[in-house]
């Protein structure tokens, strides 16, 4: 068996072309979508993020703005950044940027982002409108892991999910998710007992656990649906996912590659976000 490769790439584009329509529609209304990104520090790593991020603002049509702190900011003076981004009408969509420096507790400053301005989704609010089954902002990256998904299959109705992995940003978020597609969720993680064995009862499998090609295809359900989340940068500069790609292609039915896999849905959903937050100020 050979997998049907699910290229991010094309999935995202297409959204993106939805989405600066949709944005097109609410700037002729007089409403342009507004993302205000914050950026504490000089990380190279987001630095890179966050020029992505502008740029996909840009093609799509949704103003953005950043603002840019220097890594001696205290949490009064971001909390007041926060605060005047709130009030601001023309402000749509806030992302705070991580990490931010260790004195900054990130789980603090997010807590004051309004909900439904929170286009990351990490708030507490948007967390319990999740876990509830109630309308609110997704995480990016979960939510446009179901979008791969579903490209594959529309009706997850009854299936087999597994998702490696219980962070607040993609883990715990993707359960919900599937749960709310009517799945039978198995949540695991490092302590996981037989982790290999309940991998393979998988019609669904998730990995999202920051270890190189951990996933072997030996733990794979021949012909499951493989969404691996996982951006691994080795010695001598290339990527690499939390699946063993070329080996689980011979048995997954569906499988993301990495590069070019789930991450392109990441920022076309936060632009998504971006939109919906526009549409319901």
């Amino acid at each position: 068996m050979t997998a049907t490769i699910i290229d991010g790439k094309t999935i995202a584009a297409r959204l993106r072309e939805t989405i600066a329509t949709e944005a097109a529609a609410l700037t002729a209304a007089g409403k342009q979508p507004g993302l205000a990104v914050i950026m504490v520090g000089d990380n190279p790593a987001s630095d890179v993020y966050v020029r992505n991020k502008v740029t996909a603002c840009e093609k799509a049509g949704i103003r953005s703005t950043e603002s840019r702190l220097p890594a001696t900011v205290t949490e009064g003076q971001l909390a007041e950044v926060i605060r005047e981004l709130n009030a601001d009408p023309k402000v749509h969509g806030i992302l705070l940027q991580l990490p931010i420096p260790d004195h900054l507790d990130p789980n603090a400053m997010i807590a004051l982002i309004d909900p439904d301005k929170d286009v990351d989704g990490l708030h507490p609010v948007n967390a319990g409108r999740l876990m509830a089954g109630l309308l609110g902002m997704v995480p990016c990256t979960p939510a446009g892991s179901l979008l791969l998904i579903k490209e594959i299959t529309k009706d997850l109705t009854g299936l087999n999910a597994v998702v490696i992995g219980r962070s607040l940003l993609f883990g715990k978020p993707m359960g919900q998710l599937l749960l709310g597609e009517n799945c039978t969720v198995t949540q695991a993680h490092s302590k996981t007992r037989d982790l290999p064995g309940i991998c393979r009862n998988a019609d669904i499998l998730v990995a999202a656990v920051g270890r190189p090609e951990m996933v072997k295809a030996d733990w794979i359900k021949p012909g499951a649906i493989v969404i691996d989340v996982g951006i691994n940068r080795m010695e001598d500069g290339k990527l690499k996912g939390d699946v063993d790609f070329n080996a689980a292609s011979e048995v997954a039915g569906a499988i993301t590659p990495v590069p070019g896999g789930v991450g392109p849905m990441t920022i076309a959903c936060l632009l998504a976000n971006t939109v919906k937050a526009a549409r319901s100020a």
